[in-house]
């Protein structure tokens, strides 16, 4: 074995050494040089195979998923944790308010001013309830540099009876009221007449009403009411006013028509006229339909309808009949934010010597009345809300109203006899077709009930027909109001009014004089600040004190007629229960 290993041996040293050397040879005969290979490349693409993603196994193995069930080893543990009792966190409830069904309210003031006011409400049941209310407004006067009394009165009081039942609920009330007040608004040219001749220029009205409405559940009657009133004065005037109201739906083929139906009768009697001492009668009735269709679609709402009336003239025994468009519509172009709204609308107003005297209680008892045929009112406005407590509303509309009542101060008559009210000190009605144009700005904010603020501008501009001016109608009306909730005991609050110029016309006639003197007067604008304070000393008990005209301008609302300077008021209101 030994001799085979070292002939082995021999044999690969011998193989080695002789690789070597031919190695050597090698390199030493051959020459080194670059030998460049051209040859053209052509790529092909090969097959591409799509790979499962789910790949077929064919493993019987791996096809058949085996069932996993999991289990846990469970045993009691001691364990020494103890929970506690769980507590509610404790919320601090608001007290609720404290509704009473009554109240009371006096107070005294500047000017031997008094006011008083008693507000009763009884539940009979729980579908039952009557109620009362009783107010005094006076004052003795004062006002400086006036040859006559201008003292005032206002008392009324008014009961009522309710009842709600299951398909309709039903009121029934009556009221009565009285107040007197006095032409003291003598021009200066006329004092030394007046006073001479002794004039007494108290003026008293009174008034009793009654009326109920209806209203109806389910039904295509909605409701109803009527109401009478008669009104007088101390003067042998006397008015009667009876008014019917029906609201229905009326169907008509699968669609309801809303229907309002009116009947308004006016009757009264002067016992002169202003220049004739002869009694003068006025009156007459009106029987009026109005009917609106609603559409709606998305964002808008149009309501179409039409509204006739016919008037019997029941002095002049004349009728006529009178129809007008009573068309509205609004469209929300950004939800509550920004809403367009417009519409054309017409009427006819019916006047009375009740109304006349309530906004202008200088009236002679020598009125002419008669209805105001509005031909149309057109409007159109912007409204929405700039954020979750403030809104705003700006509107144009354009009105033409034939017959329109305007206040005009009486004539003064130089004659023999003389009324009461032919100083100057009293005012009549003038009518004439007048078209207005105007324009308003609102803006209302409410913030967390607490504060309320109110902010409204109009202004206006007239055409007239006959008459010269537009008599006793302002330019610009301007109003602020302001409510605030101080704490739970203090409160706050003020209003402010601004009435731009208004024109009226002062007429001498007398048996000397060819023709009559006319003056045109301009009354000068106001501005009109009120405010009060109060602190609720309980739940029942309230204090107050007030201030009116703190600009301290004795202003003209009507011609001759200066107003009362500042004011001061102070009282207490107390709520109670039965």
């Amino acid at each position: 074995m030994r001799k085979h290993i070292k002939k082995i041996l021999v044999v690969v040293i011998t193989l080695s050494a002789t690789i070597s050397f031919s190695q050597d040879k090698i390199k030493d005969t051959i020459n080194t040089g670059v030998i460049d290979v051209v040859k053209p490349y052509t790529p092909t693409i090969s097959d591409a195979f799509k790979v499962k993603e789910t790949p077929s196994l064919e493993d019987e193995t791996t096809e058949t998923k085996k069932e996993i069930k999991y289990n846990i080893f469970s045993f009691p543990v001691a364990s020494t944790f103890t929970p506690a009792k769980g507590k509610a966190a404790i919320v601090e409830k608001r007290k609720p308010i404290k509704l009473f069904d009554n109240y009371a309210t006096l107070g005294v003031g500047t000017y031997t001013t008094i006011l008083g006011e008693v507000y009763l409400n009884h539940a009979i049941s729980r579908t039952e309830s009557v109620g009362g209310y009783i107010s005094h407004h006076s004052s003795q006067g004062g006002i400086e540099d006036l040859s006559f009394d201008d003292n005032f009165s206002n008392s009324k009081i008014n009961v009522n009876y309710s009842s709600r039942l299951r398909d309709l609920a039903w009121n029934v009330e009556g009221g009565f009221k009285h107040q007197t007040y006095n032409w003291y608004g003598v021009p200066e040219s006329q004092i030394v007449a007046a006073s001479t001749n002794g004039i007494d220029v108290e003026h008293s009205f009174f008034s009793g009403h009654f009326g109920a409405d209806i209203t109806f559940e389910d039904t295509y009657i909605n409701s109803g009411s009527f109401f009478f009133r008669r009104f007088g004065d101390n003067q042998a005037s006397g008015e009667n006013r009876f008014i019917a109201k029906a609201k229905i739906d009326i169907p008509i083929n699968d669609v309801e028509i809303s229907t309002d139906i009116k009947f308004d009768y006016l009757g009264g009697t002067f016992d002169r006229s202003y220049t004739t001492n002869t009694e003068f009668n006025y009156g007459n009735f009106q029987a009026g339909i109005s009917s609106t269709y609603e559409m709606k679609q998305d964002d808008l709402t149009v309501n179409l309808g039409i509204s006739a009336y016919y008037l019997r003239d029941s002095e002049a025994k004349e009728s006529k009949v009178y129809i007008y468009p009573n068309i509205t519509a609004t469209y929300r172009l950004v939800n509550d934010v920004l809403i367009v709204y417009g519409g054309i609308e017409g009427d006819l107003i019916q006047n009375s010597y009740y109304d006349f005297a309530t906004e202008n209680p200088f009236v002679s008892p020598t009125l002419f009345i008669i209805p105001t045929d509005q031909l149309y009112n057109a409007y159109i406005g912007l409204k929405g809300k700039l954020s979750s407590n403030m809104s705003y509303n700006i509107s144009g509309h354009y009105l033409a109203d034939r017959n329109k009542a305007l206040y005009k101060t009486n004539v003064i008559r130089n004659l023999t006899p003389q009324n009461n009210y032919n100083y100057g000190n009293s005012f009549g009605i003038v009518y004439d077709d007048v078209d207005t144009f105007g324009v308003a700005g609102e803006i209302n904010v409410d913030v967390n009930r607490n504060f309320k603020l109110g902010l409204k501008a109009e202004y206006f501009s007239y055409s007239t027909e006959d008459e010269v001016e537009a008599w006793n109608l302002p330019d610009i009306k301007g109003s602020l109001f302001l409510d605030y909730q101080i704490d739970e005991h203090w409160f706050a609050g003020a209003n402010l009014f601004y009435i731009g110029e208004r024109k009226d016309q002062l007429v001498l006639e007398g048996s000397l004089l060819p023709d009559p003197l006319s003056t045109t007067v301009v009354l000068d604008s106001y501005f009109d600040a009120n405010a009060h304070v109060g602190y609720h000393v309980n739940e029942q008990l309230s204090v107050f004190a007030k201030a009116n005209n703190i600009a301290n301008d004795g202003y003209q609302r009507w011609q001759s007629f200066p107003v009362q300077s500042i004011q001061f008021l102070a009282g207490a209101t107390y709520k109670f229960d039965f």
